[in-house]
This record gives C-alpha cells, structure tokens and sequence, in this order.
C-alpha cells in the first residue's frame, strides 16, 4: 500500500511517528511523510519527505493566536489553557496544510493516511479521498480531544467547507495510542510502545561510569517564552549537588558561562541512549523527552511551563516516576533528591517495564494492513 505520514510542521510532532513509518516501510509498503518546517529538515532514516508548509509560519500562527487571545494566552503561557489555544493555533497551521497535504496524497496515490491529533489536514485529506485515516497519537494528551479541538476552530472549519466536508470529519478507522496506561489512565484504541529515537554520535566519555551519579540536563528544542531552558538555574545550583551534571544542546549564552567543575556541556545527542548511562534527567516538560525518560526508566525533574508542559509534569509526579517543580523550585535540593530517592527510582522502572511490555509498531502494522 501507498501510505502517506502526516505530522505538523515541528520536529518534535513528527519524532514518535517515525517507528510505526519505518515499521510500515520495513513491512513492503511505499510510506512518505508530508510535513514542514523543521521537521522536513530531519534525518527519517531514508523515507521520504514532502514539505506541505512552505506558505506555513508556525511562529506567524502562534504570534496571531496570542494577539487575537490575550488572556488565553497568559493561561497558555501558565500552562493552564487546556485545549483552549490548540484549538485555534493549530487550526490555523492545519488550514494552511489542507490544500498541500490534499494534494500530495492525491499526487502520491495514498491508499492510507496516517495523521498525528495536530495534523487532522491528515484526516481532511483521507476525507477527501475517501481512503481510511489512522489516528496516531503522539503526546500524553489524548489524541481524539485535541483532534475536536483543532476540528471546533473557525479557521480549520474554512478549510473543511472549502473541500466539501461541511465542517465534520468522519471518526479515524483506527487509533493508536502511546502513553503508558499507568501514567494516563485507560485509553480507547491499540496500544503501541514508544520507541525512542537511539540516533547515533554518543560520546565515550558519556557512557562510562562515574564516581557519582549523572544528571542530564535538556531544552525545549522550540524556541519561545515560559521557562524552556531549565539550564541557567540547574547550573547556578550545580556547585551544592553531589553529582556530574551534563548540558544537553545548551544555548550559546549557557555556553559562554563559566561553568562549575561538576558541569560539562554536550551537542545534540540521542537521549534515550545518553539515559541509559545517567541516574536522572531534568527537562522542560516537552512530550517526547517525559516518553523518552519513562521508557528508559530513568527518574525526571520536569520544570513546569507553557503549553503541555504542566500537564506532563503532573502526570509524571503523580505516578512517582518523578518531580514537578515551578523554575524557582528548580535547587540544589530538588536535584539531590531527584537522584537520591529510591521511590522515584522504582516508580520509574515499573513504567520502564509497563512501556517494555506494550505491542512494538511491528504489531499495529497488522492492524493497519486490514484496512
């Protein structure tokens, strides 16, 4: 079968779709993924990528959502909007997507699509064509919410009625769901394992073990407001924690600083491989990077933010696989507990070992196949 991959145009939406594409490819089938911006730019392994989002600003869409919003966008910049900014701004990406990912699926003779709940251009496309939709979700938010939530927005409606849709779209043929049911409760649709990208250039020195224990310190690969970058206060605490602190992809303005002796500072590593040698993690909240901790086992300091970011740190604090803390929160004693609490260490392994356990893309590729 031609199945065509649709992801909004960020890295970090089409990262968790690449195991079930490759599955896919490696399974006989002609796979292409239509996406933009960043992420048309990444490696995906040798399978193809279509840019839909040249005439796509994701930073334009974002600017004029929180121009039009003003106080959504303060619960936004809390990380307390819900939905309430989804709607609209990915509304506005996936209008500009529609007409380009219809046409790339009609040029390709796509017979699926697969679409992730912020690129229901996706489903639009597979509407059109009337060819089945696979919902992908690729977060700890449940993917058919978000998918109402860009779908109740004035804008992606224009872009329904403009291709014959009358403001619906047909439920997915199938859902798959990724988040472990541990940490986000039942989930309706077909469990798939979350496979990190293991990437290559690790480091020597990163896998060899150390006299204390190493933490990793990652950012937000978005560039914007509200705390992305946990790094200038883990390393103004960095002098007080009994531990070897790595800088993962740190700023230019991190990187001019002088940097205490138990600090060191490396380029854009595959995480889920550098975890496997760290006692822990501090992030930013992103999606991916809660994901990659949990199936590494690895327990995780998750600053709160905007966008899901609160809503990730949560789920991840009341599981026990780690802490949630506001930036000021971010001390010395919050990372020497991060490392030293044993709770957090066999919270983390228990979800390590539940994500283990789920089906691999392998599985779903059966699934997929029957449509």
């Amino acid at each position: 079968m031609r199945i065509l991959v649709v992801a909004a145009p960020l890295v970090g939406h089409l990262l968790p779709m690449l195991p079930l594409a490759h599955a896919l490819a490696d399974d006989g089938h002609e796979v292409v993924i239509a996406s933009g911006g960043d992420a048309a730019r990444r490696d995906t392994g040798g399978i193809g990528v279509v840019d839909v989002a040249q005439d796509v600003s994701f930073a334009r869409c974002a600017a004029r959502t929180m121009l039009a919003h003003p106080r959504l966008a303060r619960r936004e910049l809390a990380g307390r909007a819900g939905t309430s900014v989804v709607g609209p701004l990915f509304g506005a990406v996936n209008e500009g997507l529609a007409d380009a990912v219809v046409a790339v699926a009609g040029r390709f003779g796509a017979e699926v699509i697969v679409h992730e709940p912020l690129a229901p251009a996706g489903a639009l496309a597979a509407s059109r064509l009337e060819i089945p939709a696979v919902l992908q979700e690729n977060s700890l938010h449940d993917g058919p919410s978000l998918v109402e939530a860009v779908v109740r927005s004035p804008l992606f409606r224009r872009a329904l009625r403009r291709h014959g849709l009358l403001d619906e779209l047909p439920p997915p043929a199938a859902t798959v769901t990724i988040a472990p049911r541990s940490v986000v409760g039942d989930r309706a649709g077909r469990p798939m394992r979350a496979v990190p990208d293991d990437g290559a250039g690790l480091p020597d020195w990163l896998t060899e073990p150390t006299a204390r224990p190493r933490i990793l310190v990652s950012r937000s690969t978005v560039a914007g407001p509200g705390g992305g970058d946990p790094m200038p206060r883990v390393v103004a605490a960095a002098a007080d924690v009994d531990a070897e602190i790595v800088l993962v992809r740190p700023s230019s303005r991190t990187s001019r600083r002088t940097l205490p002796p138990n600090v060191r500072a490396v380029g854009w590593i595959p995480m889920s491989a550098a975890l496997r040698h760290a006692a822990a993690v501090v992030h930013h909240g992103g999606s991916g990077t809660v994901l990659t901790a949990l199936a590494a086992g690895t327990p995780q300091l998750v600053v709160t933010g905007p966008g899901d970011r609160r809503y990730n740190a949560g789920l991840v604090a009341r599981r026990g696989a780690g802490l949630a803390v506001e930036p000021s929160g971010l001390t010395a004693a919050a990372l020497t507990r991060l490392v030293d609490d044993p709770d957090l260490r066999s919270a983390s392994a228990a979800v390590r070992d539940e994500i283990a356990a789920m089906p691999d893309p392998s599985d779903v590729v059966m699934a997929v196949n029957r449509l």
